[in-house]
């Protein structure tokens, strides 16, 4: 009986099917980056001042820099303030200046503010500012909810439903609600139609990276979440773009929703797994969509191999419980979602975080994006030299130690500490991508998704709690970053309890994964010399 891994490798395991499978599944990352776009520049604090205009009634030629000077009150810096003016009056231009005003109040009809840096964003068009600063980053907690419901959602129910289907589902939603939110009306219509745009990111996410890893061979797994990744970050370097060219959020979402159209349209013939449908026991769908595999490649599937596979293949039927009655399996899950969620706490706390270190917006954004390109290719390097385990290693527990080396730092030197930002994220983002390939090839196919989905479940909570843990920077600036580094650190290091997987056929079962690491077990102990075997084997040569 054949097994999955030789009829793929006979179809070709990496072949045109394949590259042109990564590039489809690949490309809506750019677009999901993008679509942080209007709550990630939202100028937390913008300039502004109360909207005043109610004295041009006394005075309708005054000078704007007169017009402030009479009705808004100054800061002791002597800067103007930003959330209070002065009572309006029944008087006289003469008898306001004569006697000036002294009783001041909050912001009675709205604020006027600066457009040098954006023309619109969701903190000015809602008026996010005072005492409803905090909303904005409530609307970032909020997006990031979505994407955890999207994974909670989307990512076990593909193990019934199948890959393909509930990547199609995802597109379609996410293009409704960014069309949606862009006509949003006011704050509770935005965070609502958000919500369920971060639920569309959260559902297409986690299946496509799990449909992707299934078609390819052992030496290219890596390949596609690196691939998505380094998509991603050019999506990253195109939300400046089109933010600084747009500079309104609504714009940018229009624009966004185009490209989206046609996402949602061609996600209707990607392929679905065959290794899930085998699974199902879906055979015949199964071989078709090999043997179109294999004519896209210019391969030809022997008959006798292809019919190995599709009638001795057994039906699985595991259930989530299954991750947690294994010894083998629940120590994986646990252990992977900790780290995972550790990891992803520190890159969106950096990332939510990019208007607040001192530079321009665009430029930290653009430092960003560019630093996850080389981030993706080293990646693959490390993936493909060290493994699986020593890459996590390495960029988990380096990334931790740099963002400990920005509290040496004061808040003023901003560029020392936005280059070390770069430096941790771009870790953090290699850290990412690894884990992405680790959870696939860990888990046997009976319930992968499940459990890629328990761990992106945990990764949404790390991208829903960072606002709010960036919030507990009033208190102090280093908290933040204290917090999801100390996590990171920990995670990183509990890795080192899993087994290696570069080079390692995907299990099917949970059987098959106990067996593989039993099995590696065993040889672990046979090649360490100094094991009471090999002492006593060295013993008796001696003898």
């Amino acid at each position: 009986m054949a097994n999955f891994g030789e009829i793929l490798q006979a179809a070709g395991d990496f072949g045109l099917f394949q590259k042109l499978l990564i590039l489809a599944l690949g490309f809506p990352n750019v677009l999901l980056a993008v679509s942080f776009a209007s709550v990630l520049f939202v100028d937390s604090d913008p300039k502004r001042h109360c909207n005043t205009d109610w004295i041009l009634a006394a005075g309708p030629n005054l000078t704007e820099e007169e017009q402030l000077n009479l009705t808004v009150p100054r800061e002791l810096d002597g800067s103007l303030s930003r959330c209070l003016m002065f009572s309006p009056v029944d008087w006289t231009l003469d008898s306001i200046r004569q006697y000036g005003l002294n009783h001041t109040t909050a912001c009675q009809d709205g604020w006027v503010y600066d457009q040098t840096l954006y023309q619109a964003t969701i903190v000015t068009d809602f008026n996010l500012v005072c005492d409803k600063a905090h909303l904005a980053g409530i609307a970032q907690t909020v997006f990031m909810s979505g994407i955890l419901a999207g994974s909670f959602i989307f990512g076990p129910a593909s193990e019934p439903l199948g890959r393909k289907t509930l990547i199609q589902a995802p597109t379609c939603l996410l293009m409704v609600f960014t069309l949606v939110s862009g006509l949003s009306v006011n704050l509770y219509m935005y965070l609502a139609a958000q919500f369920m745009v971060g639920v569309s990111i959260g559902g297409y996410r986690i299946n496509a990276s799990v449909l992707g890893t299934e078609w390819l061979g052992i030496t290219k797994r890596s390949f596609a979440p690196c691939v998505n990744q380094l998509l991603a970050s050019i999506g990253q370097c195109a939300t400046t773009g089109l933010m600084y060219g747009a500079r309104d959020w609504r714009l940018a979402l229009y624009i966004l929703s185009g490209p989206v159209a046609v996402v949602s349209i061609y996600t209707w013939f990607i392929p679905e797994s065959a290794r899930w449908l085998l699974t199902k026991g879906r055979h015949r769908e199964a071989k078709e969509w090999i043997l179109k595999a294999a004519k896209i490649n210019k391969r030809v599937v022997p008959d006798n191999l292809l019919e190995s596979v599709t009638i001795d293949q057994a039906v699985k039927r595991e259930g989530i419980k299954t991750l947690f009655k294994s010894p083998t399996l629940r120590k994986y899950i646990l252990i992977m979602s900790f780290a995972w969620f550790s990891t992803n706490l520190g890159y969106y706390s950096l990332s939510l975080n990019v208007g607040n270190f001192g530079l321009n917006i665009f430029l930290v954004q653009l430092m960003f994006g560019l630093s996850q390109m080389p981030a993706q290719l080293l990646c693959f390097c490390m993936l493909e030299v060290l493994g699986r385990k020593k890459s996590i290693l390495c960029t988990t527990i380096t990334g931790s130690f740099v963002c400990f080396i920005t509290l040496a730092f004061s808040q003023e030197r901003s560029v020392v500490i936005a280059v070390l930002a770069t430096v941790g994220r771009f870790l953090f983002t290699c850290s990412s991508s690894v884990f992405m390939v680790y959870g696939s090839e860990l888990f046997p196919t009976s319930v992968r998704q499940q459990a890629v989905g328990l761990c992106s479940i945990m990764v949404r909570v790390a991208g829903m709690l960072s606002p709010l843990l960036n919030l507990l920077a009033v208190h102090h600036w280093t908290i933040p970053i204290i917090v999801f580094s100390s996590l990171t650190l920990v995670g990183g290091a509990l890795t080192f309890l899993l087994p290696e997987t570069r080079g390692r056929e995907l299990a099917d079962s949970t059987e098959q994964a106990e067996d593989q690491r039993r099995n590696m077990a065993i040889m672990k102990k046979i090649s360490d010399p100094n094991t009471p075997e090999q002492t006593s084997a060295r013993s008796s040569t001696k003898l």
